[in-house]
């Protein structure tokens, strides 16, 4: 088996390459702009093959997916590169160094009680390096990307504050805040204002976000995986649907609620 490194050697020479004269036209067209979408897809792609490992699947395609994920990151490098801004292996190095600085008690000398006070540790040490950057400390809840999905950008932002003490103590106190979430989304829901149904709902969705974390249960993983089961289950009532030769909307509810049962006795 070859060496890591070797192999991202190989890797790199095989996009520089690419885009060097007399290389691939379309891989000598791209830009960070246009490269954008298919870094979200790859990353996607591999999330997806991550939940059907998850589901007993095969781990060879999660293999190939990561591949495809690691050479968007080179293609960006090397578009770097070519400006003279920074190279595969300062990414690298960058990485490498923030990791070993972030875990003193796995390269240095300080010493934890466990993974709290890891997080905890973390958010400081991160606190101090903007501070060297900018010159000051600025917020606990900086670096949570705004383009990130609004699910796991909300467990994220109360993860962040919570190394803070900015917390519930308990799960019944997030549990309890969700009642009261609820009680407001009906009272809004009943008033019919617009405005008002958004601002509770927003509140509704942000604190099961927050019970998700509580439960370490991420809540962008649990719907992702409950759409997965609502595309599975409905593709199910179409097939027996059609093998009934029951006409495109021709279904009633009742009928077809029969069939989703019968696709979740399935599973």
């Amino acid at each position: 088996m070859a060496a890591p490194g070797s192999e991202l050697e190989r890797l790199v020479g095989i996009m520089q390459r690419l885009r060097a004269e007399g290389g691939c036209p379309w891989d000598r067209e791209q830009d960070l702009r246009s490269l954008r979408p298919y870094l979200t897809e790859e990353a996607f792609e591999v999330l997806d093959e991550m939940d059907r490992v998850s589901d007993g699947g095969p781990w060879r395609p999660l293999c190939e997916e990561l591949g495809d994920l690691l050479f968007q990151i080179v293609f960006h490098a090397q578009l770097a590169a070519e400006l003279g801004e920074f190279t595969m292996a300062d990414v690298c190095a960058a990485i490498s160094d923030k990791i070993t600085s972030r875990h003193p008690h796995v390269f240095g000398t300080e010493q934890v009680k466990g993974a709290e006070q890891v997080l905890s540790n973390w958010a400081k040490l991160k606190a101090d390096e903007r501070k060297k950057k900018t010159g000051r400390a600025g917020s606990v809840l900086d670096g949570v990307p705004t383009a990130a999905p609004s699910l796991l950008r909300a467990e994220r932002l109360t993860e962040k504050a919570s190394r803070l003490g900015f917390d519930w103590p308990d799960l019944a106190g997030v549990r309890g805040k969700l009642d009261e979430e609820l009680r407001e989304l009906d009272e809004a829901i009943a008033a019919g204002g617009r405005d008002a149904i958004e601002h509770e709902l927003g509140d509704v969705l942000f604190s099961l976000a927050n019970l998700a974390r509580f439960v370490k249960t991420p809540a962008e993983d649990a719907l992702r995986m409950a759409s997965r089961r609502f595309v599975t289950r409905f593709q199910y009532i179409e097939a027996r649907l059609h093998e009934e030769d029951v006409p495109f909307g021709g279904a009633t509810l009742e009928h077809m609620e029969r069939h989703w049962q019968g696709a979740k006795a399935q599973e």
